[in-house]
């Protein structure tokens, strides 16, 4: 699909600084063309030499953001591409992107009704955020938990967003876990995704949800293996992973 589909040259409207090593950049589209949540965009830079490299970002705005999308990429040591994203592009550069690819992980709209489980690591958040927004413009009312992973309360990406989002919609919960450094006097979570867990969040629901976990690897395979054995079925779990820290 992707490989058919035409580059365009977006222009840099916005840089936003979400935590120390995560920046959001809106990109205005020439010719764009709505999306569906959890799909992504290729970013092509090309060197005065020629040569290229390539890397996919997920799309973190929603469909309902016209003409425009964002993509919010964390900095990846060692990351050529990344690396120049954060300290080499500036509002009004233009940026070679194609898109929106994919196909599996999206959130759809015969899907709004059921119930729905988030599970995010690090920027794996980033198409789960595409989708809460696009459900916050749909007005679903479906009742939805996001289980958020992260190191410490610093790099918990739209963290004021989120907590937002859980105040004004009693259908939406937010649950932080803190794998490093809790905040002060917190009282949750604070260890890397394990059985408990998913079982206590599984709880808010009164029927088995959709889910969509998204994250490094071991993240994922580890919570969508441990939802398959808490008696969830295959086709209601779809997964997103990237590699270990270090790698784009």
């Amino acid at each position: 699909m992707s490989e058919k589909m035409p580059w365009q040259l977006a222009q840099v409207k916005a840089i936003v600084k979400e935590t120390p090593r995560v920046k959001t950049f809106t990109l205005q589209l020439p010719h764009w063309q709505p999306h569906l949540p959890g799909q992504h965009y290729d970013m092509r830079l090309t060197a005065e030499d020629g040569y290229q490299a390539e890397r996919s970002y997920s799309i973190a705005s929603p469909p309902e953001q016209v003409g425009e999308i964002d993509l919010t990429i964390e900095l990846i040591d060692d990351g050529e591409v990344s690396a120049y994203l954060h300290e080499g592009v500036a509002v009004g550069d233009s940026l070679e992107v194609r898109g929106p690819i994919g196909g599996y992980f999206v959130w759809r709209k015969e899907m709004y009704d059921l119930p729905l489980l988030l599970v995010a690591g690090g920027s794996g958040v980033v198409p789960l955020m595409a989708m809460l927004r696009h459900r916050t413009a749909v007005q679903a009312t479906n009742p939805t938990v996001l289980l958020f992973s992260v190191r410490t309360a610093a790099e918990a990406i739209y963290r004021q967003e989120l907590e937002a989002l859980a105040q004004q919609d009693p259908h939406f919960s937010l649950v932080f876990t803190f794998t490093r450094q809790a905040p002060l006097a917190w009282n949750g979570y604070h260890r890397r995704i394990d059985q408990a867990m998913l079982t206590e969040v599984l709880t808010q629901f009164s029927v088995l949800p959709q889910v969509f976990v998204c994250g490094p690897t071991q993240l994922v395979e580890q919570a969508a293996n441990t939802l398959l054995d808490l008696g969830l079925p295959a086709e209601s779990i779809r997964t997103e992973r990237f590699g270990p820290t270090g790698a784009e």
